[in-house]
């Protein structure tokens, strides 16, 4: 039950960072190298294969939050304001390879922009691996429900 706690914690604070917009907070959560990950139409295929929404590392991660803090994303000039639920998080493998722990949890996300509401929802899958100072996030895949249907812009966090 303490590494449910620890875990539920640690995905609480990755969504308030993402809808804060604190960008360096919410990039210090990530290891290098990591994946974060968003299928486009199936959520079973090769990424590198297959066209994703987001299929980034390390580097790219990086290059996305620059963009988002230094107003070189236009699209999000006005920035949109996002509020997420997180929830039914489980540990699926305490035992993982290096020190992981393999998360689930289902996300509602709430965006709001130039006054359009647009919702999500997802089920994410994370690996977390346990630092000396804390998890930090290996791989975050978001499963959104509706990846293969038109979907609008969406460069802010997921």
């Amino acid at each position: 039950m303490a590494l449910l706690g620890d875990v539920t914690e640690f995905l609480l604070l990755e969504a308030e960072l993402a809808d804060a917009n604190a960008y360096d907070e919410w990039l210090a959560l990530w290891d290098d190298p990591c994946t974060y990950w968003v299928p486009c139409n199936r959520d079973d295929y090769d990424p590198t294969k297959h066209v994703s929404i987001i299929y980034d590392d390390r580097a790219r991660l990086e290059e996305r939050c620059f963009r988002l803090t230094t107003g070189g994303a236009h699209s999000q000039e006005p920035q949109s304001k996002v509020c997420r639920m997180v929830g039914s998080i489980r540990v699926v493998d305490a035992q993982g390879a290096d020190d992981t722990v393999e998360v689930t949890a289902r996300v509602i996300m709430v965006e709001l922009r130039l006054g359009r509401k647009s919702v999500y929802a997802a089920r994410c899958h994370y690996t977390l691996w346990r630092s000396p100072s804390g998890f930090k996030l290996r791989r975050k895949k978001v499963m959104l429900l509706d990846a293969d249907e038109p979907l609008g812009n969406m460069t802010f966090l997921i």
